[in-house]
């Protein structure tokens, strides 16, 4: 394997762990994890619902995270195309809103399905987003019927996960 094939492979791979990072972050609610995802003056659009910078992204879910009961976010089919210290990607995204009861102790389930076209660039070594462009390509809701949740999952870093990583 030549030097530059590996090099592109460990770009891809370093690009998709801090996809992997955004969504842990949010659904953890782990802010000082979720801020590693932009680089400092990194922008983000997500149209019809946010403009300005990833870290002002950021604070506004944030606020709106914390009104939900849960949330999960998945990323796939990532498409990374690399130019040297820039790369841009294509990732389908999808986000599962649990709703808080209301007055009548009725719940919603929000489920978006988009994808994140994201603009990077790798300074002093770490790969961040530079510009994000969220488009929603379809979403719905959904009456909750709610089942059983592991007593482990919760919505900080003392889900059960942060235990397991620093074992």
């Amino acid at each position: 394997m030549s030097d530059s094939t590996l090099q592109s492979l460990l770009d891809r791979d370093a690009i998709r762990d801090v996809l992997s990072r955004y969504c842990r972050g949010l659904d953890r609610m782990d802010r000082p994890l979720a801020d590693t995802v932009w680089h400092p003056g990194g922008t983000a659009l997500y149209d019809g619902i946010f403009e300005g910078t990833g870290a002002g992204f950021l604070d506004w879910v944030w606020e709106a995270h914390a009104n939900m009961d849960r949330h999960s976010h998945q990323i796939t089919n990532v498409l990374v195309e690399l130019d040297g210290d820039r790369a841009t990607s294509e990732a389908y995204v999808t986000v599962v809103l649990w709703t808080r009861p209301d007055a009548d102790r009725k719940q919603l389930e929000l489920v978006g399905r988009g994808r994140y076209l994201d603009r990077w660039e790798r300074r002093g070594g770490e790969w961040g987003i530079v510009h994000r462009l969220h488009l929603l390509d379809m979403s719905s809701a959904f009456p909750l019927e709610r089942a059983d949740v592991s007593c482990g999952s919760r919505r900080d870093p003392k889900d059960l996960s942060y235990e397991f990583f620093s074992a």
